[in-house]
């Protein structure tokens, strides 16, 4: 049975239509996955002189795997370090949209989030209201399914895959493909040859379990969750990329915000540099970072199994360059899926202080597809 038929709304405001309620949440959790675990380590204080004069600076992201930059950075304090006395305030989503609220009326200044977001909140205020000045990471995202209803590709008609949100990037990306094999679906109702059901990440697997869903297009950890009770992956996303790069988190700033702080914002593209160098040279201990954030009571009050654990932290790569070119191709993705119009997306990176960083750190500049500030 395909999900019920809503309302038509023309296709080009259904990703705005997502961002009207914001879900603010600094003491819920995003992912409920794993048993209770104790708390996670006391966060880095704030020492030394205040970066730009500030008291604080709000930063945004998801308590998810594909968030591993700022979820370690919650227990190693990189960004806390650059920022000095400036005290690092955090805020906790379960989606993009909400985030881009936040970001909006001004209660975050910077955060991390995907693709999807980021280009729709530019999109909405004509360009005004964001810049994506870095990247974070890339790939993990995969298509898993009830094998016992889908053993390969060609029996997708007549299924019904989840997602995590109409028109959030996982959707675009499924609706894309799906387009791209042929099958036809509406891109408001998710109804059509094979259905597609948009429902919270945290809720998927029990959908799944349930036999209410055959399979779902989802990032980390829940990918590696519906794996760990029987799913199978057909299809890593990876595989659809030219050489498996494809963004998933950005990093962005409110523009006033970059405009009247911008050695706030160096401070915390140093953070996030020295992150993810440190996640690279110490993967075990990143991945237990992140189970250690999870467990806060703040993000979720839960960590993951060790399974499922390390099987999504190993699904997704930390990356400083934010992959321009996949952006612009996401962007078309959801234009080809009748989610957009087609979007202007000149000026929407400015990665100046980002390659100031790598430009310090002794390594090359990355670019912005011709998308870049000028």
């Amino acid at each position: 049975m395909l999900p019920a038929a809503r309302p038509r709304r023309p296709a080009r405001r259904l990703l705005a239509a997502a961002a009207t309620v914001p879900l603010l949440i600094g003491v819920l959790g995003a992912c409920g996955y794993g048993s209770k675990a104790p708390k996670s380590t006391k966060p880095v204080a704030a020492k030394g002189p205040k970066t730009d004069g500030l008291g604080s600076v709000r930063i945004g992201y998801f308590g998810n795997v594909t968030h591993a930059t700022p979820m370690v950075d919650r227990q190693k304090g990189f960004v806390q370090k650059e920022l000095g006395g400036t005290q690092v305030k955090p805020y906790i989503f379960n989606a993009g949209p909400s985030e881009i609220e936040a970001l909006n009326s001004g209660t975050i200044d910077i955060g991390w989030i995907g693709p999807s977001p980021a280009i729709n909140g530019y999109v909405q205020s004509h360009g005004k209201n964001l810049k994506i000045i870095g990247g974070s990471s890339s790939g993990g995202v995969s298509l898993v399914v009830n094998p016992k209803k889908i053993k390969s590709l060609k029996d997708l008609k007549g299924k019904r895959i989840a997602t995590p949100q109409l028109g959030n990037t996982q959707d675009v990306a499924l609706l894309n493909y799906l387009h791209e094999k042929g099958y036809q679906v509406d891109p408001d109702t998710g109804k059509g040859e094979v259905g597609v059901l948009r429902q919270d990440n945290k809720e998927i697997p029990n959908t799944f379990r349930q036999g209410g869903v055959d399979g779902a297009w989802v990032p980390e950890p829940t990918a590696s969750k519906l794996v760990a009770e029987g799913g199978r992956t057909l299809l890593d996303e990876k595989q659809v990329w030219k050489d498996g790069k494809f963004v998933i988190t950005n990093m962005i700033v409110s523009q006033k915000f970059l405009k009247e702080h911008p050695k706030a914002v160096e401070a915390v593209l140093r953070g996030s540099v020295k992150t993810n160098d440190w996640i690279k040279g110490h993967p075990g201990e990143a991945a237990q970072a992140v189970n250690a954030s999870l467990a806060d009571p703040k993000v979720s009050g839960t960590r993951l199994p060790d399974k499922v654990l390390n099987s999504a932290f190993r699904n997704v790569e930390v990356t400083d360059d934010p992959l321009a070119s996949t952006l612009k191709d996401e962007a078309q993705h959801a234009v080809t899926s009748g989610l957009l119009k087609k979007p202007d997306l000149h000026g929407i990176y400015d990665l100046r202080l980002l390659n100031k960083v790598l430009k310090g750190e002794g390594r090359p500049p990355v670019g912005a597809a011709g998308l870049g500030a000028q």
